[in-house]
């Protein structure tokens, strides 16, 4: 501890979530986020359900699918309880090593889903562009070693800050004016001048981000002159509409999480902390709410698993309803 009496070691946190929001909204907000959390968790299980138990779609492309989802669980579930708990009973304290243990998951999973996304677009590359290599260099060995790579080389960027944080000096602020624990909301509270720690914390979220932006624009402009070039009709409408699809989700990861980071170094770009909380929500929790309805809706051979599923159901249900009459007559003759 520095001799400065200002400087106070700092032994909890607390998660202020909305600063404008009245209390009298505290339960409806916690509701709202609660069926978020239901309902991502049980959308992205759907698809680890379905990877798990059909052996045909066991495949590179799915791979990818299926670490996406595992994701997506795993983002939610760090940020949203706690969350949660700070609107319906006022809970929002967080221990010092809780802090920095969710602001790490956080920053981990928000790099684990830029990995994942250049993976399915380089496998997407050499599917496209390679057709006859792609079989024999794309296997499910070297995917599920690349998705592997991704979830350890995920934790690289976050490890170097949490190492940092810790020895940081605390002015005795402890109130995390955000939804969860981040670098830039932790960072805020420490004492002296932080405008150099938030240019790091800047340009280290630019490199994790849009470094695997930028492959990923190279690799969709080289699947687009391929596909121009080898494809035409009806074939190429569907591959226009995967990138669209793809390209919105991207879109939607990518672009709000530049004015968050870049609102502090442009003086015109004014930004108020529910709109940043807002913003941070929205590119957060949206992929990975859409995301399994996409890939169910969108992926053809999902598509007939399911319905293949619900068929079964169908098929076992009316014959349950037309055994249960005949048993209850059963019954009134004894």
């Amino acid at each position: 501890l520095s001799a400065d009496d200002n400087y106070t070691q700092v032994s909890a946190f607390v998660i202020v979530g909305f600063p404008s929001l009245q209390p009298e909204y505290f339960d409806i907000v916690g509701w709202f986020f609660f069926f978020l959390y239901v309902t991502i968790v049980l959308g992205n299980l759907l698809l680890v359900v379905v990877f798990a138990l059909e052996h045909s779609i066991q495949k590179p492309m799915y791979i990818i699918m299926l670490s996406l989802a595992l994701s997506d669980i795993g983002f939610p579930t760090v940020a949203l309880p706690k969350l949660i708990a700070r609107y319906w009973w006022n809970d929002g304290r967080l221990s010092f090593q809780t802090c920095l243990f969710q602001r790490h998951m956080i920053h981990y999973f928000g790099s684990l889903n830029s990995l994942i996304l250049l993976t399915m677009a380089l496998d997407r590359y050499f599917a496209i562009c390679f057709p006859l290599r792609y079989p024999t260099v794309m296997t499910n060995q070297t995917m599920t070693g690349l998705t592997v790579l991704t979830w350890v080389v995920a934790h690289i960027f976050p490890s170097v800050s949490s190492y940092h944080i810790p020895t940081m000096l605390f002015c005795g602020l402890n109130k995390i004016m955000n939804v969860f624990c981040d670098t830039r909301s932790v960072v805020a509270l420490v004492c002296g001048d932080i405008s150099r720690k938030h240019m790091q914390s800047f340009a280290t979220a630019l490199f994790i981000l849009y470094a695997p932006l930028s492959l990923i624009v190279i690799s969709y402009i080289a699947l687009i002159v391929t596909v121009l070039h080898v494809d035409s009709g009806k074939g190429l409408v569907k591959t226009f509409s995967t990138f669209a699809t793809q390209g919105c989700i991207i879109s939607i990861y990518y672009i709000p999480r530049f004015f968050v980071y870049a609102a502090p170094f442009f003086p015109s770009l004014t930004m108020t902390p529910d709109k940043r909380i807002a913003a941070t929500l929205f590119y957060s929790l949206f992929p990975p709410l859409i995301n399994p309805f996409i890939y169910c809706l969108r992926t053809k051979e999902i598509k007939q698993i399911l319905r293949r599923w619900i068929q079964k159901r169908k098929s076992v249900f009316p014959k349950s309803i037309k055994a249960f009459p005949k048993s209850m007559v059963k019954i009134e003759e004894k």
